[in-house]
């Protein structure tokens, strides 16, 4: 990107992120069914997927923020080397503010697309939000079952070898062979 406003472009980017969203939101339902079905080389497998598509996603968002920052620039009159880096780099106005200016047709179709964006992202996070809910407890509950059938521990666990271990419970096997 050389730093000029290009509504094509923007529109381009703002589709692409989009669709990296849906692509991310789609895998995490697989892995949120791979923990709750214990299927581990799955979760390792999807977890893997998401982090190549959110890298993708992580250098269109730095495109989408240079754009918006050019339209910034652009609004002002000015060139970018004739504004102050703070100023380029900054996002002074709020997105909606910086379309004001625009031809109405297109003000109406990147606020469609930011709207839809910034949805996709809130809809995530509060799956995200859920899932970690659902696995703090399963760990609570964990916790407290091992506390209950071995409360002279102490909640404390051991290894085999009699060594102390920490509770984060990021894998845990019984030995119920008495």
């Amino acid at each position: 990107m050389n730093g000029n406003w290009d509504y094509i472009h923007c529109i381009s980017v703002l589709k692409s992120e989009i669709t990296l969203i849906k692509g991310i939101s789609a895998i995490q339902d697989k892995v949120r069914q791979a923990v709750i079905n214990r299927e581990w080389t799955e979760f390792d497998e999807k977890m893997q997927e998401i982090n190549n598509l959110s890298k993708e996603f992580t250098l269109l968002e730095d495109e989408r923020l240079e754009l918006f920052s050019s339209l910034a620039i652009s609004s002002t009159g000015y060139t970018k080397n004739e504004v102050s880096e703070e100023l380029w780099d900054a996002e002074e106005k709020p997105f909606y503010t910086l379309i004001m200016d625009l031809p109405s047709e297109a003000r109406h179709e990147l606020s469609y697309l930011y709207r839809e964006l910034k949805m996709e992202v809130f809809k995530m996070r509060a799956l995200n939000e859920t899932f970690l809910a659902y696995l703090d407890e399963a760990k609570t509950l964990a916790s407290a079952y091992i506390e209950a059938v071995c409360p002279a521990r102490g909640g404390k666990l051991y290894t085999k070898r009699g060594r102390k271990v920490s509770q984060d419970l990021r894998s845990i096997v019984f030995n119920n062979r008495f």
